[in-house]
C-alpha cells in the first residue's frame, strides 16, 4: 500500500515538474522568437543605411546583433535542456538540485554542438543582404560564383518536407519538430508513428539514427517563424522569375 501511495506521489511529482518544464520553455522560446525578430529589424535598418553609405552605423548594428546571436544561442540552449530535464525527470529520495541539472544539460549540448555568433545562419543572412545591397548578383568575397545559388535560397530548417507525409513544411497544418535530430513533421502522423514503432521509433528519414519521444517531438516558437519564411523566400523566388520571364518576353 505504501509503495503504490509512493509511486502515485512520485508520479504527480513528475507531472508538475514535466508541466512547470513546458511553461518555462514556452516562455524562453517567445524570448527567442523575439530575438529573431528584433534581428531581422535590426537587419532591415541596416539594409537603408548601406543606401544612404553610412557604413559606420552599419558596423554599428552588425556588432549589435553579433552580441544578441550569443544570447540567441544560449536561450536555444537552455530551451532544450528545460525541455530534456521535463521529459527525464525523475523523482528521488534526495533534494534535486535544478540549477545543477540545467548547467550540465547546457554544458553538454555545448560540448556536442558548439557554435559561434559568426558562423550562425542569421548572421549570414544579414552580411548577405548588406553586400547585395551594392554587389547584388556577385559572390561575396572569398566565395565562389556557385555560392550565390546556395546561400540565396538559405533557410534554416533541416528539411523541407514532412518525411512522413511527404507534404511541403509550408503545408503542414501542425508542424513540430524533434528536438534531437530537428527533422521536421505533420504532428498527428509522427505520434502515430512513434506510437506503432515501441520501443525504439527511429525518425524515418533515412540515414538518421535519433531514436523519437513523445515528449521531445514539439511545435516551438522558432519553428513557426521559419516556416514562415520560407513561405516569404518562395513567393519572392517566384516574383522573381515571373519578372525576368516578363522582361525577357518583352
Amino acid at each position: 500500500m505504501a509503495t503504490t501511495s509512493a509511486s502515485r506521489s512520485n508520479s504527480s511529482t513528475a507531472s508538475r515538474i514535466g508541466n512547470a518544464a513546458s511553461t518555462l520553455f514556452s516562455d524562453n522560446q517567445s524570448l527567442i522568437s523575439d530575438i529573431r525578430k528584433a534581428i531581422t529589424m535590426m537587419k532591415n535598418v541596416a539594409v537603408d543605411l548601406e543606401k544612404e553609405q553610412q557604413s559606420e552605423k552599419v558596423k554599428e548594428l552588425e556588432n549589435s546583433i553579433l552580441e544578441l546571436l550569443e544570447t540567441y544561442d544560449d536561450c536555444a540552449r537552455f530551451s532544450e535542456a528545460i525541455q530534456t530535464i521535463g521529459s527525464n525527470y525523475s523523482p528521488s529520495e534526495q533534494p534535486t538540485d535544478f540549477k545543477r541539472l540545467l548547467e550540465d544539460e547546457v554544458a553538454k549540448s555545448k560540448a556536442s554542438s558548439p557554435s559561434t555568433p559568426q558562423n550562425n545562419p542569421l548572421y549570414r543572412q544579414f552580411k548577405e543582404a548588406i553586400w547585395n545591397v551594392h554587389h547584388a548578383g556577385q559572390p561575396m568575397p572569398g566565395e565562389e560564383q556557385e555560392d550565390i545559388v546556395m546561400t540565396s535560397t538559405q533557410n534554416n530548417l533541416l528539411n523541407t518536407k514532412c518525411p512522413l507525409t511527404g507534404k511541403p513544411v509550408t503545408e503542414l497544418q501542425n508542424p513540430v519538430r524533434s528536438m534531437d535530430c530537428k527533422h521536421i513533421y505533420e504532428k498527428e502522423p509522427v505520434i502515430h508513428y512513434i506510437s506503432t514503432k515501441k520501443p525504439h521509433p527511429r525518425c524515418p528519414v533515412a540515414g538518421c539514427p535519433k531514436i523519437l519521444q513523445v515528449g521531445r517531438v514539439v511545435c516551438d516558437a522558432l519553428l513557426t517563424i521559419e516556416i514562415d519564411e520560407m513561405r516569404l523566400a518562395s513567393a519572392t523566388n517566384i516574383n522573381s522569375t515571373v519578372v525576368e520571364d516578363f522582361t525577357e518576353v518583352d
